[in-house]
């Protein structure tokens, strides 16, 4: 199989890469609990998987604002930074590549992780979700919506955590700008109601996002940025409505004007059936923004090798995303290019602490001896 589009070389901004898979950002909590600093284990699972194309990191917080999941690393001082050093040494030593996922979780966190206070969003709208504390999970309650001056100070903590990334020795960072999480919300109108310059129209309510990338920008260089955005749907106040989808045409149009490294698109998540999002189930995500992106397109979800040959063959994707299957072969790329079968997942460990189900999961060549 290693004549098929997956395992040909690719160029990604400032990367050359040897193949077009990518383990997507997996977000597993074995991170200090509380200092939110990287560890020597994760540091061991990561380079495990070196053989990826590109590794984009877990979701990792911008500042203590924007921490909102239990076990989860940041990006914000200096013991981090050497922490995720830890693991882009490890990665580079075994030949990889390596980008950081900046994260803001805006009204998913809960009070519990947050010295009792409320969360930040756009406006007071309970997601109606779950939040992940670390005494287990939580109903999401109602945040407090974000001064114009928390605005600012969260656009400069991106930019400080893409510098920082560099510092650390990521090959680049990735804006999580997609799911239930801060920048999202001030996406959508419906958990969006406000009346500042930073909400109503398409325009306002997308503009943290530009100043956020902007200011990302101004850190680092445009070929080492990249965003992951799509329009999604999902339970609640995050449901598809009639704008979700122009705001993601809107949203990713404009990206496209900045010369990123890249776009991580998630193809649907959930049932979009009887949605405005219909027409995008399956490949018609990437049909849809494939021309109205003009870069590296990564495709994202229910990936199989076959599903991202064809996806690249007809044009659709440049890269394609494995998330779940990284879990538990560490060695995708080998089994993939030999067409061996894969291994389960022992989902009782997937948030679990320690090695076990994280980076005790054993290659091929160690499992045939």
């Amino acid at each position: 199989m290693l004549d098929e589009p997956l395992f040909t070389p690719v160029r990604m901004g400032d990367l050359s890469l040897p193949n077009r898979i990518v383990m997507a950002p997996l977000t597993r909590m074995r991170a200090g609990p509380i200092d939110h600093v990287p560890t020597t284990l994760q540091a061991e699972y990561y380079a495990q998987r070196a053989s990826a194309g590109l590794i984009v990191a877990e979701a990792t917080a911008i500042s203590p604002d924007g921490f909102g999941w239990a076990d989860t690393p940041g990006l914000w001082n200096a013991e981090q930074v050497r922490g995720w050093r830890r693991v882009t040494n490890a990665v580079h030593a075994a030949g990889g590549r390596i980008i950081a996922q900046l994260w803001h979780t805006g009204a998913i966190a809960h009070p519990d992780v947050r010295g009792g206070t409320p969360p930040l969003s756009a406006s007071d709208v309970n997601l109606l979700q779950e939040s992940v504390t670390p005494t287990g999970r939580k109903p999401t309650v109602k945040p407090r919506p974000m001064t114009i001056d928390e605005i600012r100070q969260t656009v400069a903590d991106y930019a400080r955590a893409a510098r920082n990334a560099i510092e650390a020795g990521f090959d680049g960072v990735q804006i999580l700008a997609n799911y239930l999480y801060l920048l999202p919300q001030f996406l959508n109108r419906s958990t969006n109601h406000r009346a500042d310059e930073y909400g109503g129209g398409i325009e306002n309510r997308a503009r943290i996002l530009f100043e956020v990338v902007e200011a990302v920008l101004d850190e680092v260089e445009p070929s080492l940025v990249g965003v992951k955005i799509s329009p999604m749907h999902e339970s609640g106040p995050m449901a598809a409505h009639d704008e979700t989808l122009p705001m993601a045409e809107y949203a990713i149009r404009k990206l496209s004007g900045y010369g990123l490294s890249h776009l991580l698109l998630m193809g649907n998540t959930t049932d979009f059936a009887g949605t405005p999002l219909e027409p995008l189930m399956g490949d018609g995500m990437f049909r849809h923004f494939r021309p109205i992106f003009r870069g590296t397109l990564i495709a994202n979800v229910n990936m199989t090798a076959e599903r991202g040959n064809r996806l690249i063959a007809k044009g659709l994707a440049d890269m394609v995303a494995f998330a779940r299957h990284y879990i538990a072969n560490p060695d995708l790329v080998e089994r993939l290019a030999i067409g061996a079968p894969l291994a389960e997942i022992d989902w009782s460990t997937v948030y679990d602490s320690g090695r076990r189900g994280y980076s005790d999961y054993p290659t091929l060549r160690h499992a045939m001896a």
